[in-house]
């Protein structure tokens, strides 16, 4: 089994592409020990010494490290127990699930006589933007939309990377203040 290694914008995360899918649907994101444990594969990459997050996508795994860690030490680990989780043939999920979280419509947020607007920007969101960050081993989501300003939830190497609020207010948000007249501002919640 070969698996590849990405960088991506934040330093503190590495891309990991075991060259299989990883979830059929949605993306899923354990930032603790007792999240992890949902998931034999995420609960091995947290018993390796500086892991502090793990994030699935459709075909990758996004390991995050601590401040303090280094990657050199880090990473024949990480490799090491992707590759053991898929050569055990253990699922993903404890549950048995190859799906990831879908985000829950109901904690959206957005007045009904937007509703036409907020689907202009889910779709813009949907077609343009998510395709371009799980590039980058992450995921942006739609969380609300209010008196002109578009709240977005950020997932895997987009949480607290350095570039994110550059990709927020320079990319996403020129994207859809340009497709969009009614957006005026992005904010991540």
């Amino acid at each position: 089994m070969f698996i590849q290694t990405e960088a991506t914008p934040n330093p503190a995360t590495l891309k990991f592409i075991p060259g299989r899918d990883v979830l059929d649907s949605g993306t899923m994101e354990f930032t603790t020990r007792a999240e992890a444990a949902r998931s034999p594969l995420a609960e091995r990459l947290f018993g390796v010494p500086g892991v502090s997050g793990v994030f699935y996508g459709s075909d990758f795994v996004t390991v995050t490290k601590g401040e303090t860690d280094e990657w050199q030490h880090m990473k024949p680990a990480i490799l090491g127990a992707i590759m053991e989780h898929y050569m055990s043939g253990a699922p993903l999920m404890a549950d048995g699930s190859v799906s990831g979280d879908e985000t829950d419509s109901e904690d959206e947020f957005f007045d009904e006589a937007d509703a036409e607007t907020v689907d202009q920007i889910k779709d813009l969101i949907e077609t343009r933007v998510r395709p371009a960050v799980a590039n980058d081993g992450g995921d942006i989501t739609f969380r609300g939309f209010k008196e002109g300003i578009v709240y977005l939830a950020m997932k895997g190497s987009c949480a607290g990377c350095p570039s994110s609020t550059a990709t927020l207010q320079h990319g996403i948000q020129n994207l859809l203040k340009h497709f969009v007249p009614d957006v005026i501002e992005v904010r991540p919640i």
